[in-house]
């Protein structure tokens, strides 16, 4: 894999996986797709000062993207990965998790578990407090952009849009579980790991794991209505793998 060093590396690696999945049809360009956006968001706030400090943003934006990029890198490669990350690459090989399913599942493995770790390194010698407001900044910009995915794939799909307008609880119910994490558990994650030994440091991100891969049941086996739900608005869904991926960059 290429080297990870600015922004910009970040969205060329990006653009990368997308041009792979795109030709491969493979959904694992949807989280990708979404994971661009997030990064020129980032981006265009530093250059616009949103962040207290752009430049520990960037340097933060680029180590927690690396905890992705080599996640994809070593699953392509049969390597060992997080099992958050495992579940979320693996969904990718079925055919009924909506377009949603796939970002949140990425969302799951990214923001609870890597985010966290992202945070503590880019903190460490330093009061990790320091960075809480640019912090819940990025999970505005997450928050913001998954709600207006959401409402693009309603637009492309009308099953989707139809569905929505009578049953929104099923589609609440997991974008407000993702939010969730976000804003609670990786802000807590990311002050237990800050200052720990290098030998805690193994074992929290390990018991983090466990607990983020559990959650993610809630995602991938919502339950039987809910999946009744989900597989109609699955088989309404409209175009290729490398279509729906398309819409999601714009």
């Amino acid at each position: 894999m290429k080297s990870i060093e600015t922004i910009d590396d970040v969205i060329s690696s990006l653009d990368d996986i997308i041009k792979t999945s795109q030709i491969n049809n493979n959904p694992l360009g949807y989280f990708a797709a979404l994971y661009r956006r997030v990064t020129i968001k980032v981006k265009e706030g530093i250059a616009n000062n949103f962040f207290d400090d752009g430049p520990r943003m960037e340097k933060l934006d680029v180590i927690f993207a690396s905890r992705y990029l080599d996640a994809y890198a070593a699953y392509q490669d049969n390597e060992e990965i997080t099992d958050s990350w495992k579940i979320a690459f693996y969904l990718s090989t079925d055919y009924w998790p909506i377009v949603l399913q796939h970002l949140l599942i990425g969302m799951n493995a990214h923001i609870s578990l890597d985010l966290g770790i992202a945070a503590a390194e880019v903190s460490d010698g330093k009061n990790i407090e320091d960075l809480k407001s640019d912090f819940d900044k990025i999970n505005e910009i997450l928050s913001s952009l998954v709600t207006e995915i959401e409402n693009d794939l309603a637009d492309i799909w009308p099953t989707l849009k139809k569905i929505l307008k009578f049953i929104r609880k099923v589609d609440n119910f997991l974008v407000d579980f993702s939010m969730e994490l976000a804003r609670d558990g990786a802000w807590r994650f990311a002050k237990q790991l800050a200052g720990t030994s290098e030998n805690q440091l193994k074992l929290f991100i390990t018991q983090r794991d466990q607990k983020v891969t559990k959650k993610a049941v809630i995602i991938t086996n919502p339950g039987f209505i809910a999946g009744v739900v989900l597989g109609i608005i699955r088989i309404g869904e409209r175009g290729s793998v490398s279509d729906k991926i398309e819409g999601l960059i714009a």
